[in-house]
């Protein structure tokens, strides 16, 4: 086989292929090479991962992983097995993951917010559901919105400015975060399709990046 380790990935994971026949010891140091090489594209990013073509035993896969430590700054989140993985099942395993943190780090609302509703909470929330247009939600802490944020959100209401906004459809009419306001454009860009997306506050401004970014690396979900 030409390419004993090829990556594949969508916005939400990485799917690693492996020869089936390669001997393991030869294997492990191909996935060490490929890597190496490939670590900028990933930079601090947070994925899930799956492995196929190869059926691996606990220990390989925990070596491995701990191989693309070594070799980059990728942050495996969780590890999905056995049916060839789609975008909707990474997606998914990230939600159930960041829903596993914010039992530690904030609370949960779980529904669409509507046209004139308001979220008001102590902490940092993730809402399972949509902002809609009219919505708005206030919090003393983050804001993880696992769905699209189209209403308005104020992060950080009581002063603090390392507060942050995570949306997987980013577009939202007016993001707050401490005492900065931030508003969308009156005519938005087009989007060839949504993305996760993160807001946060810097020299005064509010910036909106693509979550795989580099500021990721001081951002504790």
């Amino acid at each position: 086989m030409n390419n004993p380790v090829i990556i594949k990935g969508n916005k939400y994971g990485i799917i690693v292929v492996l020869d089936s026949e390669m001997e393991y010891d030869s294997l492990r140091e191909k996935i060490a090479e490929k890597f190496r090489e490939s670590a900028k594209f990933f930079d601090k990013a947070q994925m899930a991962l799956s492995f196929e073509g190869r059926k691996l035993t606990t220990e390989q896969q925990r070596d491995i992983l701990n191989i693309i430590a070594e070799e980059t700054k990728l942050h495996v989140v969780c590890v999905i097995e056995d049916d060839p993985q789609t975008e909707e099942k990474f997606k998914k395993a990230l939600d159930e993951k960041l829903m596993e943190l914010s039992n530690t780090t904030g609370q949960f609302y779980k529904g669409n917010l509507r046209s004139g509703q308001v979220l008001e909470v102590e902490t940092s929330i993730i809402v399972i559901g949509d902002i809609n247009p009219g919505a708005r939600i206030v919090s003393k802490g983050n804001i993880i919105v696992l769905g699209s944020l189209k209403g308005s959100v104020f992060a950080g209401a009581s002063g603090n400015t390392n507060s942050f906004v995570v949306a997987l459809d980013m577009n939202p009419v007016q993001i707050r975060i401490a005492d900065t306001i931030a508003r969308s454009p009156d005519k938005p860009e087009k989007s060839a399709g949504k993305e996760t997306k993160i807001a946060f506050l810097e020299d005064g401004n509010i910036y909106i990046e693509p979550l795989s970014k580099e500021v990721i690396n001081d951002i504790n979900l």
